[in-house]
């Protein structure tokens, strides 16, 4: 943890929020008071109540740590990242994580991705569910089944070496989200993660899967919805077929 003190931030943690009152506040400060300085962006598709008001309140505790992106609207999960990896693009960051506002994701592994991709030369972190068994808490048995065989069928359907294929708690290095065409990713939903892990692969970066715990949120609603779950099955079959022949414009050269 030395390492980690003494560096300056080059790390943005992503955050999509809709409707993320109960958690934003409490989220965000968890984050702040890790021992490596993140700077956070949060992402707002246009919560009528009230997150945007919130995180602009630790905004002014914590100046240019946290930032805020609004959108009018909600416009999806991947768009949501997309905007922020650009956002971040266009400054000097260096590792970019995605992580839920819900505590699902704990944010103290933040730093264990952090160090998967800055000590141990890998592309992409993943943070897993699944790497080592299923270590899931609070969810009902069916939700867990239903995740853990998504992520077989996609490594059935593509041959992606990926144990987590539908994980939301990543980091990118910046050469991953440089040369991966943003303007060209296809979905929106869980399949927008499973599109980007495949992508990074596909483009000869180095992946690693670091252990997690997923805890289900115990405040605020699900955004998962049944168009979400459809969009992901059908979207596997498309990155194999794109994976054979040819996905159009899939990188930067």
């Amino acid at each position: 943890m030395s390492k980690l003190r003494a560096m300056a931030s080059d790390a943005l943690v992503i955050v999509p929020t809709y409707n993320e009152k109960e958690n934003i506040t409490a989220f965000l400060t968890k984050i702040l008071g890790l021992v490596y300085p993140f700077e956070i962006l949060v992402v707002d598709d246009g919560s009528p109540d009230g997150t945007q008001d919130l995180v602009r309140q630790v905004m002014m505790q914590h100046p240019g740590r946290v930032h805020l992106l609004p959108r009018a609207s909600k416009m999806g999960l991947g768009t949501a990242y997309i905007a922020g990896f650009q956002w971040g693009l266009k400054r000097d960051y260096q590792y970019f994580f995605e992580i839920d506002a819900d505590f699902s994701h704990n944010p103290e592994d933040l730093l264990r991705l952090y160090a998967a991709c800055r000590e141990n030369d890998c592309d992409l972190a993943i943070g897993s569910r699944y790497v080592t068994g299923v270590n899931v808490v609070n969810w009902p048995m069916s939700r867990v089944m239903m995740s853990y065989f998504a992520s077989r069928y996609v490594q059935f359907i593509t041959g992606l070496p990926v144990h987590d294929a539908t994980a939301g708690f990543k980091c990118y290095t910046r050469p991953v989200l440089e040369k991966i065409n943003l303007h060209q990713i296809r979905f929106i939903g869980y399949a927008f993660q499973i599109e980007m892990k495949f992508k990074a692969w596909m483009g000869g970066f180095k992946v690693k899967e670091v252990p997690i715990v997923f805890t289900d949120r115990t405040l605020g609603t699900s955004k998962i919805s049944k168009g979400i779950i459809q969009e992901a099955v059908w979207g596997v079959i498309k990155l194999r077929w794109w994976a054979i022949w040819g996905m159009p414009k899939a990188y930067n050269y």
